[in-house]
């Protein structure tokens, strides 16, 4: 019997990998420049913690979390996002002492929520993530919409829409969410049993049904903008003036909830407008989380991030037709003809990837012609033929794949003229 992978998960190999490895360095060098930290944090966590901070009443946890028990009879998650965690180690490694705040992290690694697999999504799936925890100030809001956009576009993306809301603060939402109980109550029996145990616990949620989305009462709920407190809509409206600043086109839609109980304050999604990308738009959500450090137990430390799925960016990548300038190939391949050449071939091909050459040769005892053959599959760039006449006279025949052209070089200078072709 064979034994297949899991649903929802998927193996990334050679050749699509290189594709990962080219954006998660994307990522690197756009957080370096924004000055974003790396965090890593454990793949799992106590299970209170999401209950906590992402929220009872949200389908991640209601639904979708992979929980178990482990040994000790503790209560143990795998983590499904990745804010939660962060803010928990900050609390932890009590981060708000340092001098330099705000605190700019960001991580990348997997994720896992028992989701229906469809195009783009996986139960086990990757995320590159940022949070900018300790600052109130609306600009720090609007720097991290720019990273995420300049990080798209970075990529060659073109087709990209900013969408973004206001939750506003406690104030403005307890009053938004006393117009929601009034404006569902009365049809409440038309929605689906989670819309109905929301309505008290947290009608906002109602908001973000999958199953009710085109119910008429949707379309008609109050809207959170016209709840905003003073305070609410000066900050809304400095996150607008600051992108605006940037030079960078938004929306505004009122009706952006997001998934997880800790947002507030600024909510955004940034959405593929690729033509066949699918039905599903969104590339990446996030927003501001005032409050989640209170909530697991650490001191006022108001955030703001966003979260962002490989695999969806992977595919917004194949719908707009971009291809990464992923190098091919390696630099040299190393053919031998004669016992004596094959075996000094060993210590040959390792000097040059320890100079920094990325080498190859023959392990399959294969003819001179498929020897060339298999330089040519590997795309290499040059290729050094050894036999043991060549040998005896300590000398190497080196070709280059490109032009033809073909010199003879000493065994002594072979790795350093290697090196000094491919500058």
């Amino acid at each position: 019997m064979s034994i297949d992978i899991p649903r929802g998960t998927q193996d990334i190999l050679p050749g699509t990998v290189e594709k990962w490895q080219y954006i998660e360095q994307k990522a690197r060098e756009i957080c370096r420049a924004f000055r974003y930290q790396e965090i890593r944090t454990p793949m799992f966590e106590h299970t209170e913690l999401f209950k906590r901070g992402v929220g009872d009443t949200t389908d991640v946890v209601q639904k979708e979390m992979y929980t178990f028990e482990d040994r000790g009879g503790r209560s143990i998650t795998l983590r499904p996002e990745g804010t939660a965690a962060v803010v928990r180690s900050f609390v932890e490694n009590k981060m708000f002492g340092n001098p330099t705040q705000p605190i700019k992290l960001f991580y990348t690694g997997p994720m896992f929520r028992y989701e229906r697999p469809q195009a783009g999504r996986f139960r086990q799936f990757v995320q590159f993530g940022v949070e900018a925890i300790g600052s109130n100030d609306p600009s720090i809001d609007a720097e991290v919409l720019s990273l995420v956009m300049n990080f798209y576009q970075s990529l060659g993306l073109k087709k990209l829409k900013l969408v973004l809301n206001s939750l506003g603060d406690t104030e403005s939402r307890m009053a938004h969410r006393d117009a929601l109980i009034n404006h569902f109550k009365p049809r409440i029996n038309e929605f689906c049993s989670d819309c109905q145990n929301r309505l008290e616990t947290n009608p906002l949620r109602i908001l973000d049904c999958k199953k009710d989305r085109n119910h008429e009462l949707m379309k008609t709920a109050p809207s959170i903008l016209d709840y905003l407190n003073d305070y609410s809509k000066e900050y809304f409206e400095k996150v607008q003036q600051y992108l605006t600043d940037l030079h960078i086109p938004f929306e505004v839609d009122a009706n952006l909830v997001r998934g997880l109980d800790y947002y507030n304050h600024t909510a955004f999604e940034v959405m593929s407008e690729a033509e066949g990308f699918g039905a599903i738009t969104t590339l990446c959500g996030g927003g501001r989380y005032n409050g989640l450090s209170e909530q697991i137990g650490g001191p006022e430390a108001p955030g703001i991030g966003f979260a962002l799925s490989i695999e969806r960016l992977l595919a917004a990548l194949e719908a707009e037709s971009v291809e990464l300038p992923i190098e091919q190939g390696i630099d040299c391949y190393v053919v031998t003809l004669g016992d004596k050449a094959k075996d000094k071939s060993v210590s040959l091909v390792n000097d040059l990837r320890l100079s920094g050459v990325a080498a190859e040769k023959d392990y399959q005892d294969k003819k001179v012609k498929a020897q060339f053959k298999a330089a040519d599959r590997l795309s290499a760039k040059y290729v050094a033929v050894l036999g043991d006449d060549e040998l005896e006279q300590n000398v190497i025949n080196v070709k280059n794949m490109e032009t033809g052209e073909q010199e003879e070089v000493s065994l002594s200078s072979f790795v350093s003229y290697v090196k000094e072709k491919l500058l």
